[in-house]
């Protein structure tokens, strides 16, 4: 279980005032194990006079450590690139911004989550396909296949399947399973707590097939997908210059 005071005190020492932070990772997959790293993802706004200048700016932070015993990977864009990548279909952003572990920043997320929720479209399809792309081939070189790399295949696919059908944003793989139902997720999450190396016994015939029939399912729920095509890029667009006025008249 995550304590998320902890991570209060760790985002209070940044050289940036985040907007947000979540927790990301396995922790918001719902199989952390017990020595699985915290991994915090968020934004935080540049200053005026470090974006409008001729200059490029840092947009990125990322601080890497142990805080309170236990490793801590955070990464935090500046609004105006987050957003960015939230119009361009980012499913990761979307995971991000309506992750229930939330550090800090839930007023600005209870402002920025409507605006998100108009930016979700069937194209999130494509990052759903190529994440699982990326999956797959790291699964066919391993010998023996690892749970955890079966895990964040699975996890992807359904993510993906229940964005495409329902338009809700949910990464917990144990909260997904509750609506696919498939027997082997609670067995490949044990497994992955306690494994240090892989599982010789892993039935990889059975979890090849499972993974092709849902990767079918996915290309079928983005062909039948309710979801529009559209992105509310205005209300995006105002939420950053707010922002940004309101960072000039701070100083």
């Amino acid at each position: 279980m995550i304590h998320l005071d902890t991570w209060k005190d760790f985002t209070a020492s940044l050289d940036v005032r985040p907007l947000f932070v979540t927790v990301s990772g396995a922790h918001l997959y719902g199989f952390e194990s017990p020595d699985s790293d915290v991994d915090l993802r968020g934004c935080h706004l540049l200053p005026l006079r470090e974006v409008i200048g001729l200059r490029p700016a840092n947009e990125t932070l990322e601080r890497s450590g142990i805080h309170a015993g236990v490793e801590v990977d955070l990464v935090s864009h500046d609004l105006g690139k987050y957003l960015n990548l939230l119009v361009k279909n980012n499913g990761y952003v979307l995971e991000q911004i309506f992750s229930p572990l939330v550090v800090t920043g839930q007023e600005f997320l209870d402002r920025l989550r409507p605006i998100a929720r108009r930016c979700i479209t069937r194209f999130h399809y494509f990052h759903y396909r190529g994440f699982f792309a990326t999956q797959r081939k790291l699964l066919e070189k391993e010998d023996p296949k690892r749970a955890k790399s079966l895990l964040y295949a699975y996890r992807v696919l359904l993510t993906g399947i229940n964005l495409l059908t329902s338009g809700e944003v949910e990464a917990n793989l144990r909260v997904l399973n509750d609506r696919f139902q498939l027997p082997y997720i609670e067995e490949l999450i044990a497994a992955k707590v306690a494994e240090k190396v892989g599982m010789p016994s892993l039935d990889w015939s059975l979890h090849d097939a499972e993974l092709q029939r849902l990767e079918r399912e996915l290309e079928s729920a983005f062909a039948a997908s309710p979801l529009g095509e559209e992105r509310d890029l205005d209300a995006v667009n105002n939420l950053l210059v707010e922002q940004r006025l309101a960072g000039l008249h701070a100083i």
